[in-house]
């Protein structure tokens, strides 16, 4: 059974900025129905066309780039609200690769629609610009913590956005958030290697700051962590649910 946009439970959190009812009536239509994805599953594939795009309902992913040596690059962190395909759409195929890490539903609409979107719902279409900015404004804040922050104000840096971010989304319980990701996908992320990113992790897990284990982080001082992360000061804003 798939969920109508009018019932969406990521529609009733503060971090999502409110739809009116035409807007709603819009995205329902839009919708075409939901793919479940389980670990490992690429949804969107780097260098194809895809004729749908994606919402994320449930459930986290990764974006990443293959190197001509194989390895990979994260280049971002997938989570619920966030809408994914939006390169394909525009560009004609990915530049990077979608993945599911964790069982992932998704809302499906057809890529042929998306223009009418941008002619018949002009607000809508600033919120799809809207989402387009906040993802280069992410990248932008990730590339200072890789280039100006040593590595335990990275590691720090990214953890407290994870938490801040799933406390938004209500997946916070006594300060513990679900982090189904590797280590070594904070350290691609975050430009270190595994053994680096390790030993950070330790000595912010050893300084009772932080645990990361069991796919899940929980945070013992979230003040500490914002203030080693340099995050202090800095709310999430409120952003469109496409």
């Amino acid at each position: 059974m798939t969920t109508d946009c009018f019932n969406c439970p990521l529609n009733k959190l503060d971090l999502f900025e409110d739809m009116s009812q035409d807007e709603l009536q819009f995205m329902d239509k839009f919708k075409t129905g939901e793919l479940v994805a389980q670990p490992g599953t690429e949804i969107l594939a780097e260098g194809a066309s895809s004729s749908q795009l994606f919402s994320v309902l449930q459930g986290m992913g990764l974006r990443y780039k293959t190197l001509d040596n194989g390895r990979r690059q994260v280049v971002g962190f997938i989570m619920p609200g966030d809408f994914v395909g939006l390169q394909s759409g525009v560009m004609g195929e990915m530049q990077h690769t979608v993945e599911a890490t964790s069982r992932m539903t998704l809302c499906v609409f057809n890529r042929s629609e998306l223009w009418d979107l941008f002619t018949s719902q002009p607000n809508r279409a600033f919120d799809l610009t809207h989402v387009a900015a906040t993802e280069e404004h992410l990248l932008g804040e990730a590339l200072i913590a890789v280039g100006q922050m040593d590595a335990t104000a990275r590691i720090a840096w990214c953890m407290n956005r994870f938490f801040n971010r799933l406390s938004a989304l209500h997946l916070n319980e006594n300060n513990q958030v679900p982090l189904p990701y590797r280590q070594q996908d904070i350290a691609d992320a975050m430009g270190l290697s595994l053994v680096h990113t390790n030993k950070t992790l330790k000595k912010l897990r050893d300084a009772g700051v932080i645990t990361w284990a069991d796919d899940a982080l929980t945070v013992h001082r979230p003040e500490e962590l914002a203030a080693l992360g340099k995050s202090t000061g800095h709310p999430l804003q409120r952003r469109p649910l496409i």
